[in-house]
């Protein structure tokens, strides 16, 4: 943890949202692919416990974010990293198709950051 401390604020938080992101999409997904025989409360309850190293890594990114970003600055900022981490685990990982849908949506997030970001 030392190393993240070095970094500039924005870089600690957006590593840490990464991170994070990384967790929750795999407990709020990865069932559908490696428990998708076992009973909806197993997966539940594994998703939980991945879940738990989410918040671990979430709650100091969004704590160390907030002493330079806006409540709204942070919240586009997660939603942006979500996308980035949520198209590759869905390409790579789930089997998807990659879709301009996706580009569409990234698209309409680096607006949403532009408006969000602009102010500061």
């Amino acid at each position: 943890m030392q190393f993240l401390q070095s970094l500039p604020i924005p870089l600690q938080t957006i590593l840490l949202l990464l991170a994070s992101n990384v967790f929750m999409t795999f407990a709020w997904y990865g069932h559908l692919k490696n428990l998708s025989t076992s009973p909806w409360y197993i997966a539940a309850l594994i998703s939980w416990g991945i879940a738990l190293f989410e918040y671990l890594l979430q709650v100091p990114a969004n704590r160390i974010g907030a002493t330079t970003m806006s409540l709204g600055q942070l919240k586009i900022l997660q939603e942006v990293i979500t996308l980035t981490v949520f198209v590759p685990f869905a390409v790579f990982y789930m089997g998807q198709p990659l879709k301009l849908d996706y580009l569409w949506a990234g698209l309409c997030m680096v607006g949403a950051v532009f408006f969000i970001f602009r102010s500061a």
